[in-house]
Formats: structure tokens, C-alpha cells, sequence
């Protein structure tokens, strides 16, 4: 019988997520443009919702821990929604149960599986997968494990997109798994002088939804 165990105790640093699925960063300038090439803009009425969550969450904050389920419905609902992706031609799966094979591990090596906390779908195309995580925790200790589970993809033809966020920051995933390479946006925080950071996420979750709708 074949093993399994759960991807956050399986992979716990990103030296792991490395070596069990033969990844590795690009230093390719071009990898990953969609995080800051032909964004979209949005409008004045998404500016005034977008100004209205950093308040919302600045709210919370100010008592302390805020939980994963929180950021969840706090900050993570609102931003789909704002977005359309809760509505056609989209469909979100919530606690998506994955499971993933380590190529070429031997038969000793465990069967991956875990949950991811939101994964958009168009057309069984994965658009974008979210991870998110409670307050005061950092968004790059999310990426050995949101690296696997995007590994789960099952169509490796496109590249794979995720975002990991903690409410309060927020950095994007591009992962090509037929050349098991990958690149990183850089971090977004609504906590920054500029208000503009959480309108930037925006602006890079619809870049990523309009490759998806030419397909």
C-alpha cells in the first residue's frame, strides 16, 4: 500500500519542495512578466472598495491576531468577488483536496496530498491558486508548500499561477512545470505608504485572469 503524508509535514523549507520536485528559481527577467507588464487598470469604484478593505483589515489588526479563517472572509472573499471569479465562466473550489507523485521517487517515497485553501477554475484550467495564512506570519514560509500545490496541477501544459497572502501581504507564483522552474513577484503590503499596493494585487489577479479567458 502506498504511503501518504501530508504535504506541510512532507515539505517544511524550501530546500525540500526543491529537491522532491527538481524546481528551482529562474533568474530569467522574462520568466514572469505578468506581475508588471500590460496590468489593466481598475476603476475609481474598485479603488474606494479596495481603500475599504485596508481600513477593514487595519480594524482587525489593531486587536491582534487575526486567524487564517479570518483573512479568509475578511479579505480573501471580497477580493474574488470584486473580481467576478465566484460567478461564470470561473468556479472556486475551496478546501481543494489534492494529491501529488514525486516523479522518479522510488517506491519508498509517500504520495503527497493536502489542501489548498482556494483554487480558481476556468475551462479545468487553473488559474489561480490562494494560500492564505494568519496574521504575523510570513508569506515566503508559504511558498515551499504552495509550490507543491501547484506541482498538482493537472494540466502542466500552462503555467501555473499562485498567491500567497496573509491579508496584510501579497506575493505571486509563476510555475512553468514542464521546465520545473518557477519566479516570484515581488511583495505587495497594504501596510506601505502607498495605497496603492493593494490595488496593484488587483491589477495582477486580472493580468491573470485575461490570459486564461484567451484560452
Amino acid at each position: 500500500m502506498v504511503q501518504t503524508v501530508g504535504i506541510t509535514k512532507a515539505i517544511t523549507n524550501l530546500n525540500e519542495a526543491h529537491d522532491k520536485f527538481n524546481l528551482s528559481q529562474t533568474a530569467d527577467t522574462q520568466f514572469f512578466t505578468e506581475w508588471f507588464e500590460d496590468l489593466p487598470e481598475i476603476t475609481d469604484s474598485e479603488k474606494e472598495f479596495l481603500n475599504r478593505l485596508k481600513n477593514r483589515y487595519l480594524y482587525y489588526a489593531a486587536d491582534g491576531a487575526i486567524t487564517e479563517g479570518t483573512v479568509n472572509i475578511i479579505m480573501v472573499s471580497p477580493l474574488l468577488e470584486l473580481m467576478g471569479l465566484c460567478d461564470p465562466p470561473f468556479k472556486i473550489r475551496g478546501e481543494k483536496f489534492v494529491k501529488v507523485e514525486i516523479e522518479d521517487g522510488g517506491e519508498e517515497e509517500p504520495v503527497l496530498e493536502g489542501f489548498i485553501n482556494a483554487l480558481v477554475v476556468h475551462n479545468q484550467f487553473w488559474v489561480v491558486l490562494i494560500e492564505s495564512k494568519r496574521y504575523g506570519f510570513s508569506v515566503m514560509q508559504a511558498l515551499p508548500q504552495t509550490l507543491a500545490y501547484m506541482m498538482a496541477n493537472p494540466n502542466s501544459e500552462m503555467p501555473s499561477f499562485g498567491m500567497i497572502t496573509t491579508g496584510e501581504d501579497y506575493i505571486f507564483i509563476k510555475l512553468n512545470q514542464q521546465v520545473r522552474q518557477y519566479d516570484l513577484s515581488h511583495k505587495f503590503t497594504i501596510l506601505s505608504d502607498e495605497d496603492s499596493n493593494l490595488h496593484r494585487v488587483v491589477r495582477v489577479m486580472k493580468r491573470i485572469i485575461r490570459l486564461y479567458l484567451q484560452v
